[in-house]
């Protein structure tokens, strides 16, 4: 009889295993969806280097395996991870990346169970970066990290990669890896591109890149001026067009552009004619479109042939920082590049190039009251021509000059950081109540997203040229996740889902005979809400396409600017800050009309 041969072994590889936490809602649970709206920059960029790494074989002849979880939209399974790194001595590293600082408690009950068991553990992201950059010595949500025997990783990674990699092989991990000060340069190292299998979470396959990172302005509610710089960093056109093929190869036609002001980007035309030269390729090739999302500052309008160019490129919608009307407010948060004489005309040039505008506008500001929040909305629907309207609370985030401004003066922040959403009320206001001031929040998207409002944005829609369809269902979305999911549409999805036992530690697992039959009657309940709310929006959209005198609607936001709107609109006659902004408007364009002449 033959002698049975002992089953071979498999060779231990070094495992890789890529996590970006979504964050828990009120009740404790993991905000998680079938399909996410917004797919993670950070997940992208991160796999794209460590895919690099392993090509060139930054480890010699040993074979790295890597996985991307994105727990927005996909449930990390905690044991299974464990298993995965038993099998092969513990030798890998899960990185958490892009930890922001309401994901971090989500972050740190990630790693503990794994630490626990012996997995090596990083974590990266703006909360780690933004705390070691602003201030002093390491905070104790960070010092919780560093006793779990967890890395703390600040900084970029570009050009850093390998030595991550080497020093995770050689169980030297150190506590600390600190870049803030050397920030990379981007052009021509990997492009941020996730393999389709790990974009299938997202909602019609979107994905996201950053042409560049940095801004040169000085908000001092902005974290990304203090962890990536005020000086414009950024990819060349050849990495940008290298990275939309690879995704167009895979079907992946979605572009979500992460940079927070584009605008500000010097090679923007150079992207952008790019863009609109594959654009041009692709059609004569029978491919798919390109579809882009881009956020860019409130004077882009001013940069000659932008939004030509933009919509050449396939951007078919724009976020903008419009933040608020009220000069006083933009003028505390050192918002200085936001002028209120300007928002009309440069929504209307988006507008007529066919864009979808999306507005954030911050409630909080020291100004701020219940009552001049509901006065400025109503003055927003009449006078501006935005589309989508989003609404935050002006939250100190840690790497912000008002977190450190406030840290610094001792002033009582909330001690949770999964409150740091810009969806909850953190710190005290001089004219608001925290309750107030929360329930102004709410109210504000009661207030904009009104019966009476959605008809009259997708009138305009309809008047100029828009889109209603396409508006119809990114109202629905903007309209109805506040009001019937009860979290910020930017952390939203289709189909809620919940996990009894992914729960906060610092809450009870619920019996399953109490979880199940309430989650049960929640969906019910919900989709029911959902599918009420979009049959009247739709209902309102074919009345409207249906409309013979669609064409012919007007109201004052769609308007041209007109000569005489300063002394007329309520945009800059309702308070006195506004006025005073207008006559030191007036004031320049005389001086330098003086100038000129002279």
């Amino acid at each position: 009889m033959a002698s049975v041969q002992p089953a071979a072994q498999p060779s231990k590889r070094f495992q890789i295993a890529l996590i970006k936490p979504s964050h828990y809602d009120d009740d404790g649970y993991v905000i998680q969806w079938f399909r996410s709206f917004i797919p993670s920059n950070s997940l992208a960029v991160v796999y794209s280097l460590v895919e690099d790494a392993r090509q060139r074989r930054v480890l010699g002849d040993v074979e790295i395996d890597i996985t991307a979880t994105d727990e927005i939209n996909t449930r990390t399974r905690i044991p299974q991870i464990i298993e995965r790194f038993r099998a092969h001595d513990f030798f890998g590293l899960v990185f958490i990346v892009g930890v922001q600082s309401n994901q971090f408690p989500r972050a740190i009950d990630i790693a503990r169970p794994l630490r626990a068991a012996g997995v090596p553990v990083a974590i990266g992201g703006f909360h780690v970066s933004g705390c070691i950059a602003m201030l002093p010595g390491i905070q104790p949500d960070l010092q919780e990290a560093l006793d779990l025997g967890v890395t703390l990783y600040a900084g970029e990674l570009e050009g850093r990669c390998d030595e991550l990699l080497r020093d995770a092989a050689g169980g030297a991990l150190k506590p600390l890896y600190n870049y803030l000060n050397d920030l990379p340069c981007l052009e021509g190292v990997p492009t941020p591109v996730l393999p389709r299998k790990f974009l299938k979470g997202t909602f019609s396959l979107q994905t996201s890149f950053d042409a560049g990172r940095g801004c040169p302005y000085q908000c001092s509610f902005c974290t990304i001026i203090n962890v990536q710089g005020r000086k414009s960093r950024g990819r060349s056109a050849d990495d940008i067009e290298r990275l939309v093929r690879a995704n167009m190869a895979q079907g992946v036609n979605w572009f979500f552009m992460t940079d927070d002001n584009f605008a500000r980007n010097k090679d923007w035309e150079v992207i952008l004619d790019r863009l609109a030269a594959l654009r041009r390729e692709f059609a004569a090739t029978g491919q798919k479109d390109i579809k882009l999302v881009i956020q860019v500052d409130t004077l882009c309008h001013k940069i000659d042939g932008f939004i030509e160019k933009a919509r050449a490129a396939g951007v078919v919608r724009t976020f903008l920082g419009l933040e608020s009307i009220n000069p006083q407010n933009l003028a505390s948060a050192k918002k200085r590049q936001n002028k209120i004489t300007e928002y009309r005309q440069m929504l209307l040039a988006w507008k007529k190039a066919g864009v979808i505008t999306y507005a954030g506008y911050i409630l909080g500001f020291p100004h701020d009251t219940p009552e001049s929040i509901a006065e400025d909305i109503a003055i927003i629907q009449k006078e501006l021509p935005l589309d989508i309207l989003e609404f935050f609370c002006l939250t100190p985030l840690p790497g912000s000059e008002d977190h450190q401004r406030l840290f610094q003066q001792g002033v009582a922040m909330d001690s949770d950081l999964n409150r740091f959403d810009i969806e909850h009320v953190v710190t005290p206001h001089p004219k608001m109540s925290r309750q107030e001031w929360q329930g102004a929040y709410l109210k504000a998207w009661e207030l904009y997203y009104s019966a009476e409002h959605i008809e009259r944005m997708m009138r305009r829609a309809a008047a100029t040229g828009v889109g209603v369809s396409r508006l119809a269902s990114m109202i629905f979305l903007f309209s109805s996740m506040v009001r019937i999911e009860r979290v910020h549409p930017l952390q939203g999805g289709i189909i809620r889902l919940k996990y009894r036992l992914d729960r906060r530690p610092t809450l009870p697992v619920e019996p399953a005979l109490v979880f199940y039959p309430k989650l049960i009657a929640e969906g019910a309940r919900k989709l029911v809400q959902n599918v009420r709310h979009w049959f009247w929006i739709d209902g309102l959209r074919r009345k409207i396409r249906s409309d013979p005198n669609r064409l012919s609607y007007t109201d004052t936001a769609i308007t041209p600017v007109g000569d005489h709107e300063v002394e007329e609109l309520e945009l800059f006659t309702h308070t006195q800050a506004a006025q005073d902004a207008v006559e030191h408007i007036r004031k320049i364009n005389q001086l330098t009309h003086a100038k000129s002449v002279a």
